[in-house]
Parts: C-alpha cells; structure tokens; sequence
C-alpha cells in the first residue's frame, strides 16, 4: 500500500497539541466536582460532560490522523511520537465512554432490581475517567513541549528536514506523480508460534 507523505503546519500542530492538557484539566475538575455529590440527576449532570470529551476525542483522532500521515512522523522521534499520541488519543475516548458508563449506573436501578441504588458505582467509574485524563493531559503537554523544542531549535530543524528530505526523496509513483513514502507508522507482524511437539512444555499439559 502507498502512503503520499503529506506536509502539515507543525506550528498549528504545536498550538492545537498545547490546548488539550487545559481542556482535559477542565474536565477533570468537572468530573471531580461531580462525584462528590450525589448524582441524583446522572443525566443532566453528565452528559455535558460526556459530550465534551466524545467531541475532544474526535478533535484527538482527527489531528492523530493528519499527524500520522505527515512529515511529523519522520522527524526525530516521530513514530514513538506518533505511538504515544495513538495511546493519549485512546484513552480520551476510554475517558468518555467511561463517563457514558457512569451515567447508565446510575440510570439502570429503574430496570434491574439488582443494580446499585448508591452512586458508589457511577462514582468509581468517573475516578477512572480522571486518571485516564490525568495520564492524557500529561503525554499531550509533553509531546507539545517537545515538538516546539524542536521547531525552536535551528539545530534539530536541521536535522528533521534532512530526514523529511529522505523521506520524500523515495520513489514516484509512475501512474500519479505522487511523491510515495515509507508508511508513516507501521506495526511489523507477529511471527506466528510453532505447533507444539511430543517434547515442548505445552504437550504436556
């Protein structure tokens, strides 16, 4: 398959990289100030939440895939960038579905006579959301401060032109014109294991 490496604003990129710790800080505050109480209301106390981080993780995955399929991801550093940037942008997205789940565990004591009529468990639920967004909020503040070293830097500019370069350097497509490039992030595959023998550890059991 052929990937056309495509060139992005890294200054934009920067900024919008820079704006996700403060959002998911506000989120967090928000989530915290509604597991104190009592969540008697779980649907018009959490659904705007929720509807915030579901249009956050949408904003994440959006700007994972222009950064996944641009020059960021052949500058230095850039696919263990670009793998720590697919992990942040997952947990946004378990953070909402958490935040879904929250509101559903309170909800569900008017279907299922078993459920809990505490809000202990949409309670937990939200306490996971914030770790998720806590561990978020940190990679994006560090792949933001990262990569405006970088752009700061004439040094390291230098050097991730010189790779951007290579990387376009590769060859054309001869139906298209189109510069083709190594794909950006690719996963090698698994070496399938072998088929157990009279004598491996796993016949025997």
């Amino acid at each position: 398959m052929e990937f056309a490496l495509q060139i992005v604003d890294l200054a934009e990129q920067t900024r919008l990289l820079g704006q996700v710790a403060p959002t998911l800080e506000t989120l967090t505050a928000e989530a915290e100030r509604v597991r104190e109480e009592d969540i008697l209301a779980p649907i018009d106390q959490l659904t705007p939440l929720v509807l915030r981080l579901h249009e956050l993780a949408l904003t994440c995955t959006r700007q994972l895939h222009d950064l996944s399929t641009s020059q960021y991801t052949v500058m230095a550093y850039g696919r263990e960038n670009v793998a720590r940037l697919t992990e942040a942008c997952s947990q946004v997205s378990l953070a909402s579905a958490l935040g879904a789940i929250a509101i559903s565990s309170r909800t569900e004591i008017l279907l299922y006579s078993g459920a809990d009529p505490t809000p202990s468990t949409s309670r937990n639920h939200l306490r996971r959301a914030c770790v998720e967004m806590d561990h978020t909020a940190t990679t994006y503040q560090a792949l933001a401060q990262r990569l405006s070293r970088r752009l700061a830097s004439a040094a390291a500019r230098n050097e991730d032109q010189q790779l951007i370069d290579r990387s376009l350097a590769a060859p054309v497509a001869a139906d298209s014109g189109t510069v083709i490039a190594d794909p950006p992030l690719t996963i090698p595959p698994s070496t399938p294991p072998e088929p157990a023998t009279a004598s491996s550890p796993r016949s025997r059991h």
